[in-house]
């Protein structure tokens, strides 16, 4: 059986839908992940996200993409102090209750796997960042500002300079559980700590599935 690539959008702490889109996609050994990025905050159990995220990377090969809530979370870890409450006011309160309220509790394995996150992950044929690109940059002179931070609503971009097709996450398709596909990009981020799911999409074949935000139940698109 052909080895696939899937990308799981934005998972913000939501791990319940994050295990039953696992057990539907069932991955194999050679199947490659792509996590988007943004595994903590605004959600109820961002402790259990990366716990699964850790066990993933046991059972196939995990491609780890750095989100900018994931960057907030490793600085105040790491006592930058002045970010602090910018984190509590994107979302950290969640996390931080989730390690029963002190960041002490945070396991280094935790805060390895953070620190092993990837800027950008690209196969022959398609590319993964967090947020955004510029389209005439190689992906190794990217900004982190653009990687991590900058949304399609401030700017959409081209198609890029390698002739890749985009994977991005970071802009919450609020209102619709749709991916957003420009052909030569496609965002699915669809809002799972809002009134959406959380979306996986096998990128060869662009099958889709879609948690609901408390698990129960798992669609095939």
């Amino acid at each position: 059986m052909p080895s696939r690539t899937i990308a799981i959008g934005d998972i913000h702490g939501y791990a319940a839908p994050l295990r039953a889109l696992l057990a539907a996609i069932e991955p194999r050994p050679a199947d490659t992940i792509v996590a988007m990025g943004d595994y903590v905050d605004r959600g109820p159990d961002s402790r259990g996200t990366l716990d699964t995220l850790i066990e993933l990377g046991r059972r196939c090969r995990l491609g780890p993409l750095l989100g900018n809530h994931d960057q907030l979370l490793l600085q105040v870890c790491e006592g930058r102090d002045e970010v602090f409450a910018d984190w509590l006011a994107f979302g950290g309160n969640t996390t931080l209750a989730s390690y029963c309220g002190r960041l002490e509790n945070v396991p280094a394995e935790h805060l390895d796997f953070l620190r092993g996150c990837l800027r950008y992950f690209e196969t022959p044929r398609h590319f993964f960042v967090h947020a955004n690109y510029l389209e005439d940059k190689p992906l190794a002179e990217q900004p982190d500002e653009v990687l991590l931070w900058e949304s399609l609503r401030s700017r959409q971009p081209g198609p890029h300079c390698s002739g890749k097709t985009a994977f991005v996450g970071h802009t919450a398709q609020k209102g619709s559980v749709e991916v957003l596909d420009l052909g030569y990009l496609v965002c699915i981020d669809t809002w799972v700590y809002g009134e959406g799911r959380l979306t996986a999409v096998d990128v060869e074949s662009r099958r889709q599935w879609r948690g609901a935000r408390n698990g129960s139940e798992v669609t095939l698109i």
